[in-house]
């Protein structure tokens, strides 16, 4: 029942279909001159995001890209929104998506259905296996969950997902094993960095 309005697993589809990792597959071509300094990793800048609705924040590395899909459904249309950050010479990909339930379906939805069936849609629209899963909090107490699975191409997507005011959140990192092995704080930091602000009661 809920499954069609699960839209948030098309930024998954997206993501892990590997357009966003087609710069660290690109051939470079060999340097004239080779420096010390061209094999040393890229470290990006990270600062904190908020989107412009200010409903969330998280560290992102620079400015993340945004792209909003609008999607019909049988309780009406429905808006997507992507924030994808990519560092470069990194195969990794920082993600945000969200969308906001239909008034009538929010108040009424059990928050951990939804949770359940986003994870189920994940698995299946990007033909991956789960690793491990486990029930976890907003930092303001909303319900969530935390799950990491690997599709067939090896990719790892480590994904927080959260049920907040009729809205449901995506936070992912979605990167290779050699990847995943030497970011690991670096994920986990920015998956506890994610915070949702409470919306503002109207005067």
């Amino acid at each position: 029942m809920t499954m069609k309005i699960l839209l948030p697993l098309i930024a998954v589809t997206f993501v892990s279909g590997g357009s966003v990792f087609v710069e660290a597959r690109q051939p470079k071509p060999p340097a004239a001159v080779v420096k010390p300094k061209v094999s040393q990793p890229v470290q990006p800048k990270w600062k904190l995001f908020t989107p412009p609705d200010g409903r969330f924040t998280i560290l992102m590395p620079g400015n993340p890209n945004r792209n909003t899909q609008s999607q019909k459904t049988y309780m009406g249309e429905i808006n997507l929104e992507i924030f994808v950050a990519q560092p470069p010479k990194q195969q990794v990909a920082y993600v945000v998506t969200y969308n906001d339930f239909p008034y009538s379906y929010g108040e009424m939805a059990d928050p951990q259905a939804v949770l359940n069936n986003a994870r189920d849609m994940a698995l299946k629209t990007t033909k991956s296996n789960l690793i491990s899963q486990r029930n976890i909090r907003s930092s303001n107490n909303h319900p969530g969950k935390e799950i990491e699975y690997i599709n067939s191409g090896g990719k790892i997507t480590k994904s927080r997902m959260y049920v907040a005011e009729g809205r449901l959140y995506q936070v992912m990192a979605i990167t290779t094993k050699k990847q995943q092995k030497t970011l690991a704080k670096t994920i986990t930091g920015y998956l506890n960095s994610f915070h949702v602000v409470l919306k503002k009661p109207n005067n």
